[in-house]
């Protein structure tokens, strides 16, 4: 993976920016969005995690973290094992540090997108939706975010580069730290 790769357009994060940050009042500033690209999950991997976003010391009140988590970030099963019920020890990890960040209130949205694993898709949700829950968020949506753009009547893909062939969406997860949002 590439330094600065993502798994989200760039379309979808200024999305992300108009919709998951704005206040509950309107009187009060725009909610801090906190952007994590998670390259691996080896241990270790939250001293790998770049950061980036504006007004990084406002943790102390609501907040919206995004982390996107490439492909090459999920765990890749044993032999034997089918793929999509892989649980890695670095994920309950990360969702409890998360919510304990958001203790304050806020959102936490997980962007991914599915990986092939020996000719099979792997599909990592239900086991991120099941870390992020035993960590104590709330399911809020999951979202599709398509790669591509309308031309005419129709979809045109655009695949981010290096996709692997057929990749046409990624999927965004919101969670809350409570039911208040």
């Amino acid at each position: 993976m590439a330094a600065g790769s993502t798994v989200l357009p760039d379309w979808a994060i200024d999305r992300i920016r108009d919709e998951f940050t704005r206040p509950r009042l309107a009187d009060q500033p725009l909610l801090p969005l906190l952007r994590l690209t998670i390259p691996d999950a080896r241990p270790g991997m939250d001293a790998r995690t770049r950061v980036s976003g504006k007004h990084l010391g406002a943790m102390a009140r609501r907040a919206v973290i995004l982390a996107e988590l490439h492909p090459d970030a999920l765990p890749t099963p044993p032999t034997g094992v089918h793929p999509d019920s892989v649980q890695h020890d670095d994920w309950p990890g990360f969702f409890h540090r998360a919510h304990q960040l958001l203790a304050g209130g806020g959102l936490l949205l997980i962007a991914a997108r599915q990986q092939r694993t020996a000719g099979r898709l792997c599909d990592p949700l239900g086991a991120l939706v099941a870390g992020a829950r035993t960590a104590g968020f709330t399911y809020l949506q999951h979202i599709i975010v398509v790669h591509g753009h309308l031309h005419g009547d129709r979809i045109e893909a655009t695949p981010p580069p290096g996709a692997p062939p057929g990749l046409v969406h990624s999927d965004l997860l919101a969670f809350a730290t409570d039911q208040r949002h």
